[in-house]
C-alpha cells in the first residue's frame, strides 16, 4: 500500500473519530464510553446472546468483555445464566434497567447525528449515506451487497451518463475525449428525440448510490432494437448490477414488439462480453478500427428476442 493511501485512511480516522467525539470517556453525553455503548447495543437487538457470540461480533478481548459485563451486572444492567443446552456456554441478555438505559443512550446518539447533520441539505445528506455506504461496500467483505434497484433517469441522469463514460473509459482504456462526445451525441439525440414507446433507459442505484446504466434505442430496422451504453462502477461490479441492466433492456424490447436485438462493443470491454454472451447474444463481425486514439477491434453482437 503506497504511502499515501495509508496517510488518507488515518487521516480520515482521525476527522471521523474526531467529529463524532468518538474520543470523549462518555458517547454522546450518556453514562457509557462507545464500546460499553456497542455491547448495550448489541444485547438490545437480541433477546439473548452467548457470551462468545457477542465477542466475535465485536472483536473484543474476551478480559476486556468479561469486565464490561461484569461491571453491566454489578449496575443491574444485564443478568447471566448458563445454557440451558450446553453448560460451559453463558447467555447474557438485558435486564429492564438495561434496555431504559439502552433507550436512553439510542435517543443521545440520534440526536448528536441530527445535530452534526443539521445543516446539510437533501442532496448532500443523500451524498453523505451514499459515500458511507461505499465506504462499507469498499471494506467490509462481509458485508451482504445492497439491492440493485433499478429506475428511469431523472434530471442530472443523463449528464452523469456522460460523465461516467467520459472518465471511466479513460481510466480503464486510456480513451480520449472523442469517446465522451460520442457518448454525449447518443445521449442528447436519446433525450431529444425519444420515443417512449419503443426506447428507454435505466440507472442502477445500490444503496442509494448510481453505480450504472443501459439504454435502449431503436435501430434502422424497426424489428431490431439497440443495445446501448452499459456502464457498471468499479465499485459495483461482482454484484449483478450488470447482468441486471441488460435483462431489463432485454425484457423492454420484448414488450415493445421488436423481434431482434443488437449491439455494438470492442474487444476490451471483457466484462461485458462476457454478459452478453452469458445472455444469449452471439458475435456476428469483428473488424479493427482506429477510434477513440487507439488501435481496437470493433465487434457487432446481436440475437433474437
Amino acid at each position: 500500500m503506497s504511502v499515501s493511501t495509508v496517510n488518507e485512511v488515518r487521516g480520515f480516522n482521525r476527522f471521523y473519530t474526531r467529529i463524532l467525539g468518538l474520543l470523549r470517556p462518555k458517547l454522546a453525553g450518556s453514562a457509557f464510553g462507545l464500546t460499553e455503548a456497542r455491547v448495550l447495543f448489541e444485547l438490545a437487538h437480541a433477546d439473548q446472546m452467548a457470551v462468545t457470540e457477542l465477542r466475535r461480533a465485536l472483536d473484543l478481548d474476551a478480559g476486556y468483555l468479561s469486565r464490561i459485563l461484569s461491571r453491566f451486572i454489578a449496575d443491574g444492567l444485564i443478568e447471566r445464566e448458563p445454557s440451558t443446552t450446553d453448560a460451559r456456554r453463558r447467555l447474557v441478555r438485558l435486564t429492564p434497567a438495561g434496555r431504559a438505559a439502552f433507550a436512553e443512550t439510542d435517543t443521545l446518539q440520534a440526536g448528536a447525528i441530527d445535530r452534526l447533520v443539521e445543516h446539510l441539505d437533501e442532496n448532500q445528506r443523500s451524498q453523505l449515506v451514499a459515500a458511507m455506504a461505499r465506504i462499507r461496500r469498499v471494506l467490509d467483505d462481509r458485508r451482504p451487497p445492497g439491492a440493485v434497484v433499478l429506475r428511469s433517469p431523472e434530471p442530472g441522469d443523463l449528464g452523469w451518463v456522460v460523465e461516467r463514460h467520459g472518465a471511466r473509459y479513460a481510466a480503464e482504456h486510456g480513451w480520449d475525449g472523442t469517446f465522451e462526445v460520442l457518448v454525449a451525441r447518443i445521449v442528447a439525440d436519446f433525450g431529444e428525440h425519444l420515443d417512449s414507446r419503443r426506447e428507454a433507459a435505466w440507472i442502477a442505484e445500490l444503496d442509494g448510490e448510481r453505480v450504472g446504466c443501459i439504454f435502449c434505442t431503436a435501430s434502422g430496422d424497426p424489428d431490431t432494437a439497440q443495445l446501448r451504453l452499459l456502464l457498471v462502477e468499479p465499485q459495483s461490479r461482482g454484484a449483478g448490477v450488470g447482468t441486471r441492466l441488460v435483462e431489463e433492456c432485454l425484457s423492454f424490447a420484448r414488450r415493445c414488439g421488436y423481434r431482434r436485438i443488437m449491439l455494438w462493443t470492442t474487444d476490451v470491454q471483457a466484462e461485458a462480453r462476457r454478459i452478453y454472451q452469458r445472455v444469449g447474444f452471439q458475435l456476428d463481425v469483428r473488424e479493427p478500427q482506429t477510434r477513440f486514439g487507439h488501435k481496437l477491434v470493433g465487434e457487432y453482437w446481436s440475437r433474437e428476442l
